[in-house]
């Protein structure tokens, strides 16, 4: 049972609604986006935005409670080692061993959501403030007991792994094992990988000090950097917002204010990833996994060749779509080529001023309340009951996530709210994991959680949702391009750009094997993957070579970012099939999403006449990217 880590996005999707407030989420309407972001521009003072409510965790990091759960974590760690440990093999194959094992399981599955209520909180208060060295120390001492405790549980996975496929399989006649059947056969699936009790122990124990530590050290750096713009000295959140700034020096001086400070810790970073790296190739060289990205497909429960045939089908695609849409965005900016800072630069027909929190939350709900009010509903308990935290504060984490932490709780939404219509996509996206992370809560602290892969369905779906509906409402042919363009950019910078990203990796890993890399190498290998996705009409300027340092996913979750793919193309597969055959649908998804982890992927997609594995899916979630394109290229 490894620890938990709180502060990464979406890599689990989890309490009933309530009724009461169906219809408010029902009636809720969204509005065109230019009507919108100008009222909320003359709209004064704004909104304040809300601050989450851990409570429903702990009440504070010396709550007595937090204090009186890591001795209950330790005594129940302990009691289990003592009464399974060695004992799995002879326990299953004996009389009443199904029952027996469900017993077992049970246990296990309580103590997991104690931990994961543990070091949820822990985390989302250190993602909260990252600065604060009691919260830093708080959130070490809390990672380094639970991994401690946990150490005694280490031995459950492994024995039942070596339990002959045939005693398994009769044990899971009795109906108590066999409702754990999908996290058994999940778990058995690592057999090939798994080590010896020791050396998994030893792997386990070193965590904390090993790659544990340098993501902490990745944290605290990127949170406490401070990048001189105009005079003024900007945490890294509002520094990147000013890259979509109107002013076109600003959006330059905020590049250059970027490359300068990561030019100043590249050192830092160039060992952070080198160290990491390296600690992957040891665990992979030890469980014998044969390509640099398997343990992310065994864990996303994907195959490499479902994985190797969207890589193709993306990176073949971008003539056809970044290299035209750049080309596109460069003619509408009256620039032959676009310098790197004005890649994400606001639209010259995009609407002015910043979209208020209310109305971003009228637009979210009102567009998943058209698609189901239960989903709607499921969305605006994280408004009421203060489960977001959406303010730019400094030390808080930068970027989005929605944590899952534990079926005993509910998730947690962070963002990092400035108003700008992106963000209200953001909000968008992290309700989409939050409704998946609620419907799926119901399958336990064992099945609940998803594969990446299908993890970030949800989120790009509720994004999907939100774009149609505010598509539907444009009045005019100048709010449809504004709201055409933004879609196609998101799309891009989930679909390309996370390819790129996941190229890149694949290049730092691979050249890590042979010795470490300079700061300089690691940049070279960043240029050549951006250039093949930009595309010539992107002109690449000094000091972007710096900008892969402060990507966490490349840090937390080696070659995650395949996902966002995988779940955007997957999405546009999954609306089409919507808005042909609309009726029983939100049922079929919504059915889907609550399944949590107890399907694979491919048997979740079934009921919608859907196989991944087939290039012409790939090539069909590309061509709606492709169709906005031509699109707007009509609008000219």
């Amino acid at each position: 049972m490894p620890a938990r880590s709180a502060a990464r996005p979406s890599t689990k999707a989890r309490v009933k609604p309530a009724a009461a407030r169906k219809a408010a989420a029902r009636n809720a309407v969204a509005k065109p986006a230019a009507k919108t972001a100008s009222k909320a521009a003359a709209r004064a003072p704004a909104a304040k935005l809300p601050e989450w409510n851990l409570a429903d965790l702990y009440a504070a990091i010396d709550a007595p409670e937090i204090a009186a759960d890591l001795e209950r974590l330790d005594s129940d760690c302990g009691a289990f080692e003592t009464a399974y440990k060695g004992k799995l093999a002879e326990g299953v194959a004996a009389a009443g061993g199904g029952a027996w094992l469900a017993e077992a399981v049970r246990r296990y599955e309580a103590i997991d959501d104690l931990a994961g209520r543990l070091i949820s909180f822990a985390g989302l208060v250190h993602a909260g403030n990252m600065v604060d060295p009691a919260i830093s120390k708080f959130y070490g001492d809390v990672s380094e007991r639970i991994t401690a405790a946990s150490t005694h549980l280490l031995f459950f996975t492994l024995e039942l792994n070596r339990i002959d496929d045939a005693v398994i399989d009769r044990a899971m006649d009795d109906p108590a094992l066999n409702h754990y059947r999908p996290w058994i056969e999940d778990s058995r699936k690592d057999r090939p990988y798994q080590l010896d009790d020791r050396t998994e122990r030893l792997f386990h124990e070193k965590s904390v000090t090993g790659y544990a530590a340098w993501n902490r050290l990745f944290d605290q750096t990127v949170s406490s950097l401070r990048f001189k713009v105009g005079g003024r000295e900007l945490a890294i959140e509002p520094t990147l917002n000013l890259l979509q700034d109107r002013d076109g020096v600003r959006r330059k001086a905020a590049a250059e204010a970027l490359a300068r400070t990561f030019k100043a810790n590249e050192r830092s970073f160039a060992l952070i990833t080198n160290t990491l790296a390296k600690d992957k190739e040891i665990s992979d060289r030890w469980r014998g996994f044969a390509d640099i990205a398997d343990s992310r497909h065994l864990s996303n429960r994907v195959e490499r060749e479902v994985v190797d045939a969207l890589v193709s089908s993306v990176r073949a695609a971008y003539p056809r779509i970044s290299h035209r849409y750049y080309a596109l965005k460069a003619a509408w900016l009256k620039k032959k080529r676009l310098p790197h800072w004005d890649r994400n630069a606001p639209l010259p027909f995009a609407p002015t001023g910043s979209i208020a929190w209310p109305d971003a939350r009228a637009i979210v709900l009102g567009a998943y309340g058209a698609f189901s009010p239960q989903m709607a509903s499921i969305a605006e308990r994280f408004f009421t009951d203060r489960w977001i935290d959406a303010p730019v504060r400094p030390g808080k984490a930068p970027g989005a996530f929605s944590h899952p932490t534990t079926p005993s709780a509910h998730p947690y939404v962070l963002l990092n709210y400035q108003g700008k219509p992106r963000d209200v996509m953001v909000l968008a996206h992290e309700l989409g994991h939050g409704v998946h992370q609620v419907l799926a809560a119901g399958n336990g602290a064992l099945m609940a959680p998803t594969p990446l892969t299908l993890a970030e369905t949800a989120s790009v779906f509720g994004e999907m949702l939100t774009f149609k509906r505010l598509l539907e409402q444009a009045r005019t042919a100048r709010q449809r391009r504004a709201l055409l363009a933004g879609k196609v950019e998101d799309m891009i910078n989930t679909v390309v750009r996370q390819i790129a990203f996941y190229s890149f990796e694949r290049a730092v890993h691979t050249e890590r094997r042979s010795g470490e890399l300079t700061a300089e190498r690691i940049g070279e290998l960043w240029l050549s993957v951006q250039g093949e996705s930009l595309g010539s009409a992107i002109e690449i300027k000094p000091g972007y070579e710096t900008f892969w340092m402060y990507i966490p996913h490349f840090i937390h979750s080696p070659f995650y970012v395949y996902a966002y793919a995988f779940g955007d193309c997957l999405v546009n597969s999954l609306y089409a099939v919507y808005e042909s055959a609309a009726e029983g649908f939100a049922e079929r998804y919504l059915a889907m999403l609550a399944a949590g982890g107890t399907k694979h992927y491919s048997e979740l997609l079934k009921p919608f006449g859907l196989d991944a594995r087939t290039p012409t899916f790939w090539n069909g979630g590309l061509a709606v990217i492709e169709r906005m394109i031509s699109e707007l290229e009509a609008m000219e």
